[in-house]
Formats: C-alpha cells, sequence, structure tokens
C-alpha cells in the first residue's frame, strides 16, 4: 500500500499521506494558504468545479485555488 504520494495545488507538487485530507496536506505545505480556503479563498478541481478540502486526498489529484466571493447574481432574470 502507498502511503505517501503527490497531489498538485496551482501546478505545484505537495506531498501527501495516506488518510490525509486536501487541507491538511496543503496546511503541512503551505499553512498560510490553507488558512486562506473557506475565507477569500476556496479549491477547485482540474475542471473548475469547487471541491470540500476536507474530502481525502488522492494520488496524482489537481487543484487550483480560485476566488472564493459569490456569484455575481444581478444578471438573473426577474419574473415579470
Amino acid at each position: 500500500m502507498i502511503s505517501s504520494f503527490l497531489i498538485f495545488v496551482d501546478g505545484k507538487p505537495v506531498p501527501a499521506r495516506t488518510g490525509q485530507t486536501t487541507i491538511d496536506a496543503i496546511m503541512e505545505w503551505q499553512p498560510e494558504l490553507a488558512k486562506l480556503l473557506g475565507n477569500t479563498r476556496s479549491l477547485a478541481d482540474s475542471r473548475g468545479l469547487p471541491i470540500d478540502p476536507g474530502l481525502p486526498a488522492y494520488a496524482g489529484a489537481i487543484f487550483r485555488v480560485v476566488s472564493a466571493r459569490p456569484a455575481d447574481t444581478s444578471d438573473e432574470l426577474s419574473p415579470e
């Protein structure tokens, strides 16, 4: 069984261990970045879809750090 592996955050390799969450791996790698997640930043997968950083890390996972600001809803059609 593999006990350590790499995940990728913004193109940089991040060491992770079996059973470790993504946020825990990021916290060990770059604590200042991990503290921003959930506040001003969030994680997206390689397709740009938001992910829960509390999920288990897995080998080869690719993540991007994105803005956590809420989506702009001003363009929504209003009922008339």
